[in-house]
């Protein structure tokens, strides 16, 4: 037996921004809604198996509310990767989207672009471009 990855949590002062954000950013939709405001985001259809949990092989995002977010260099980070265009292409889109520039020392001969989300959490943009996974049908 294996575990995978479900969910990945992140704390934030603003769910409803950040899910608008990610959400764009990854094709993802609502999935849930919080009493304390905290929001899931994921693929469409990703709980289409309602008994048996997930339906989709990808991990959904849950923007937790918290009043002591931490932005910059997280432990972990998100790394994304253009479906459907170049990755200056994708950085455009990003940037108008909202995410901005961040240095976190690199020299620029990189093949990733290093980004901050609207609150200051830091991202990737990879070069490789990916094939996009299908929707879960219902």
């Amino acid at each position: 037996m294996a575990c995978r990855i479900t969910e990945l949590v992140l704390d934030c002062a603003d769910p409803e921004r950040l899910a608008a954000f990610w959400s764009e950013v990854l094709g993802y939709v609502e999935l849930n809604r919080e009493d304390d405001g905290s929001i899931e985001i994921g693929p469409p259809g990703a709980y289409a198996d309602s008994e048996s949990g997930s339906g989709s092989p990808l991990p959904t995002l849950f923007l937790s509310r918290s009043s002591d977010p931490r932005a910059g260099k997280l432990p972990l980070h998100i790394d994304v990767n253009a479906t459907d265009r170049d990755q200056d292409a994708e950085l455009e889109r990003l940037l108008a989207l909202g995410a901005r520039p961040a240095d976190v020392g690199q020299t620029g001969k990189e093949s990733w672009r290093v980004l901050a989300d609207p609150e200051g959490n830091e991202f990737c943009l990879l070069r490789r471009r990916v094939e996009p996974v299908q929707p879960v049908s219902r």
